[in-house]
């Protein structure tokens, strides 16, 4: 969970397909994105909106998405991701040319100060930091395919990355009847960075702290444990704009490209294809939308030990995730938006290499994990969202230890935390001064826990209080 872990048009502008105007096979350009993909990173935590995109289709950034800046996105918005970004109607030069940047920077302040300083450079508390630069590749290359993808200097690791990275290789309309069908297939970092309801890779917050102290427990599917070591690939479907269908697997990069590209494995190395499974039906009406739908994912691993993976020889580690989720938008003529999501996601563990090697209590553990929050935007300008997220399972004093600040003393994985966000984004409307690429939004977020790594006073076993870890996250956030 995230902070708890867990990328153009008319506010008034009706839904519109992407549907592409010719179909034919996949072209021989698109092998290299799908060899750029194997390489690509993600870390998870920030979601991105990009002008590029607005400049291709000739539409403001109000038309995809709610409060004119990602990455919640509005029925548009998911047609144009699911339609593989490559609607056109945009003019001139910059239609062509699917460049964009993105700079972040950040204030946070925690209750009580951390004992050390979380990162080299910083204090030990009141930080204010640049958080990233990014450079995108964001768009259309055919009439059949696109991409998006990220490059991202982190300013608090001073160190370059290939980030997000969500290619679609090939996707086409095929008419059944009086009902179109959209197909395609996507080549991406992680699961759920693809998802075009933006459920857990791009989810609230879509901008947090990488300085405070976040809760211990992580589900895979919702902890984003797979998403920046793994390459994945599926194939969707999307009938009728209403039901939409994806199916595919994952596995984790090796030892070099792991070494080469600066990231390490989260639970460990797949020992084999790790699938996974989406399905969502949309109803759209009268300027609102509303999605139900469900995720499945299940990995075996070789534990790590430091930044390697095990051969596997005292056993595996086995994860299965299922997650349910909603959401609802008001659209409308754009004056006054609301939208809501949530999700749950139950985990099974099956610890059996971790038990064997002394970092599990037991082979048998569980986790469920709630998220939600409700936004509401006045004119795409004035945006103020409060969510929720909370995470519970079985004890583990093996694998949940005391540790001052990030550790458990009664071995629980129990966190809950509110987080109340405001935001003002003075552009990405269609009057707006120096539309599509001038783009920025200012917030302040505070983060408050109940709850913290199974307790509430001296919950890591050295005095630490959960709201000790609560958390005034101020930021810049632009992109052009």
């Amino acid at each position: 969970m995230d902070p708890m872990p867990t990328g153009g048009t008319h506010e008034s502008a009706p839904h519109i397909s992407p549907r592409s105007p010719h179909a034919m096979p996949a072209c021989a350009g698109c092998v290299p994105l799908v060899l750029l993909a194997c390489s690509a990173l993600l870390r998870p935590g920030t979601a991105r909106a990009v002008p590029s995109f607005a400049q291709q289709t000739g539409q403001p950034c109000a038309t995809c998405h709610v409060g004119a800046f990602g990455p919640q996105l509005t029925p548009f918005g998911r047609a144009f991701k699911i339609g593989g970004y490559t609607m056109a109607g945009g003019t001139g030069p910059g239609s062509r040319l699917p460049l964009a940047a993105m700079l972040q920077t950040s204030f946070t302040h925690t209750g009580r100060a951390q004992p050390e300083p979380p990162e080299p450079r910083t204090g030990r508390n009141n930080n204010a930091v640049l958080d990233q630069i990014s450079l995108f590749y964001a768009g259309r290359i055919t009439d059949w395919s696109g991409a998006f993808v990220q490059g991202t200097y982190d300013g608090i690791a001073r160190s370059l990355a290939l980030d997000n990275t969500d290619i679609r290789p090939f996707t086409t309309v095929i008419s059944l009847g009086d009902t179109d069908l959209r197909v395609g297939t996507t080549v991406n970092n992680g699961p759920t960075v693809q998802d075009p309801y933006n459920s857990i890779a791009w989810g609230y917050p879509f901008f947090s702290s990488s300085l405070a102290p976040t809760p211990a427990a992580k589900t895979l599917l919702g902890g984003g444990n797979m998403i920046g070591n793994a390459v994945g690939v599926t194939a969707y479907g999307w009938y009728g704009e209403h039901l939409y269908a994806e199916f595919g697997g994952y596995g984790t990069y090796g030892p070099s490209l792991l070494r080469a590209t600066g990231t390490t494995y989260g639970p460990g190395s797949t020992v084999n294809l790790a699938p996974y499974a989406r399905l969502a039906y949309e109803w759209d009406w009268n300027g609102q939308a509303a999605h139900i739908g469900g995720m499945l994912l299940h990995a075996s691993f070789n534990p790590t030990t430091g930044s390697y993976s095990t051969d596997g020889s005292a056993g595996h580690d086995s994860y299965t995730d299922w997650a349910l989720d909603a959401g609802y938008q008001f659209i409308g003529t754009g004056e006054h938006i609301v939208s809501a999501y949530g999700i749950f996601i139950g985990e099974s563990q099956d610890l059996a290499g971790a038990t064997a090697a002394g970092t599990s209590s037991q082979p048998h553990n569980t986790l469920s994990q709630v998220n939600a929050n409700l936004t509401y935007y006045y004119r795409n300008t004035y945006g103020l969202t409060v969510g929720w997220q909370t995470i519970w399972g079985k004890a583990n004093p093996a694998l949940y230890a005391p540790a001052p600040v990030s550790g458990s003393a009664n071995g629980k994985p129990n966190s809950n935390a509110f987080i109340l966000e405001a935001d003002w984004v003075p552009f990405g409307k269609a009057d707006s001064w120096g539309a599509p690429w001038v783009n920025m939004k200012l917030g302040v977020q505070y983060t408050l826990y109940t709850h913290f790594n199974g307790g509430t006073r001296n919950y890591d076993g050295s005095g630490r209080k959960a709201a000790d870890n609560n958390t005034v996250f101020a930021f810049a956030w632009l992109a052009f």
